[in-house]
């Protein structure tokens, strides 16, 4: 406030007196609307965080209303462990045994000898040709200069074979070197083949190594090898150490050759059960009973109807209190007719906190898993008298009672636009108040301006009057 001159002429009509007329103005008319914006601005804020504990509630919900759940599968690998085991949603739950006999390997060639004490030795030929790489029923023409080195040509298999052959000049001494070609693939079909098409390709790469195609070179460092394994006392044989075409869904890896036990002269085994991701299932529940509890508490501070300090914001909100109330109420009226939460293990005690009795969910999901799945997610549920019912599903009847408050212009919504328009009348309000104040005491400071100036004035004449009366007196 700017320094005001009223006042000084009279010393009655001065700025703090009008502007204790306006705090008490204030106080009246002004206060009562900005405490009113205040506490709608909390419901405000306490609808926010609501909103977030019940989009987690809502959450938690959808994953065990979500069939595919129930469909995801765990493999569990005992014994020798020769092999693992991916089992993808919805394959066979069963168990077998596997031992592995021999795993695939690839088929590893070398050329003869390069002797490098003499200059030029490793070139491959005299002339310009062709060579023919072949590995199993795949194969490529590659062109070579005359000159052409042993490391050059590496570096053209390289380039124009590499998805057949992984290729390598091998120094075995400081005058000695050989190629090396090990095929991409596994199986007993990856025989690696190396023919002159056209040229002068050396004999080292062709009689003199393994890579001839009659027969006569070199023995391979490494014979490609299909492997080969029992399932269920079954042999199979397969190219690869991934096998994902025996059982629809099920990827193994065979990881070692399984051997005999010297004392009892038995083959070692792995034991493999693929069943239901109960240790999934389990971890959605838990985080329904974690995410129903934070939302009830919340719901119960925002409710409380005590009189003191404590009180909920909205617990006269019919919204929120028939939100709490539907909350409540899901344990027991879900189901469908064939039975509640409760049977589940599901429990609320006295102070409302849910809480799972595992043993109990666990024997359910013995007993008949898919029952279970039917009653949280909806299909065809099995009665004790072998009656059949089909039901939408616990957790999907609960979800759509839930979302009636929760969402996309639901009552949630509504009331937050409820509050939303309150809140802008309220401002309206406070506008037109401050405004009409500002007027009033603009008024009332001109008019005591006025007033204090005819008082000074009063004042000044009655001096005079004085001192007249008193100079009479004197003479």
């Amino acid at each position: 406030m700017g320094i005001s001159s009223l006042g000084v002429g009279s010393g009655i009509l001065t700025q703090d007196l009008l502007d204790k007329l306006r705090k008490a103005d204030e106080s009246g008319q002004l206060t009562p609307v900005k405490l009113s914006i205040a506490n709608e601005k909390d419901k405000q804020s306490a609808l926010e965080v609501l909103d977030a504990n019940m989009k987690n509630f809502t959450d938690s919900i959808n994953e065990l209303k979500s069939g595919t759940l129930y469909d995801e599968r765990s493999a569990t690998v005992s014994g020798s462990k020769s092999v693992a085991i991916t089992a993808s949603a919805n394959s066979d739950i069963q168990d077998f045994t596997m031992s592995v006999n021999t795993l695939a390997t690839k088929q590893i060639e070398e050329s003869g000898a390069f002797d490098l004490s003499v200059a030029g030795n490793d070139s491959i030929g005299a002339t310009d040709g062709t060579f023919k790489l072949e590995v199993g029923s795949q194969s490529v023409n590659i062109d070579y200069s005359a000159g052409t080195t042993l490391d050059q040509m590496k570096k053209l298999i390289q380039e124009q074979a590499n998805s057949l052959v992984d290729a390598t000049v091998l120094q075995i001494s400081p005058t000695e070197s050989r190629l090396v070609l090990s095929s991409k693939a596994t199986g007993a079909s990856q025989d690696i083949k190396i023919s002159d098409v056209s040229g002068t390709l050396d004999t080292k790469l062709t009689s003199d190594s393994s890579f001839k195609a009659d027969g006569t070179g070199n023995a391979p460092v490494q014979t490609a090898l299909d492997s080969s394994f029992d399932f269920n006392g079954q042999t199979i044989t397969r190219s690869s150490n991934t096998v994902d075409d025996l059982i629809t869904g099920y990827s193994i890896e065979l990881l070692k050759a399984d051997a005999v036990d010297a004392s009892s002269g038995v083959k070692e085994s792995s034991a493999v059960s693929v069943a239901q991701n109960r240790d999934n299932i389990i971890s959605r529940v838990d985080s329904f009973v974690e995410k129903y509890n934070a939302a009830i508490t919340e719901l119960g501070k925002l409710t409380k109807s005590s009189s003191g300090s404590d009180k909920g914001i909205f617990s006269n909100e019919s919204i929120v209190k028939g939100l709490k109330s539907s909350i409540e109420n899901i344990i027991g009226s879900v189901g469908g007719g064939a039975g509640t939460l409760y049977d589940y293990g599901f429990d609320v005690d006295k102070d409302g906190v849910m809480s799972i009795d595992k043993t109990i969910f666990n024997k359910k999901l013995d007993e008949n898993p898919a029952n279970v799945e039917a009653f949280f997610s909806g299909g065809t549920f099995t009665k004790p008298d072998s009656t059949t019912v089909e039901l939408t599903g616990a957790f999907t009847d609960m979800g759509t009672e839930i979302e009636s408050y929760t969402k996309y212009n639901a009552m949630l919504d509504q009331l937050n636009d409820s509050i939303t328009t309150q809140i802008s009348s309220f401002e309206d309000r406070e506008k037109s108040v401050t405004d009409r104040l500002d007027s009033k005491y603009a008024i009332l400071k001109k008019k005591y301006a006025s007033y204090d100036a005819l008082i000074n004035k009063f004042n000044a004449s009655s001096s005079i009057f004085t001192q007249l009366a008193n100079q009479r007196s004197s003479n």
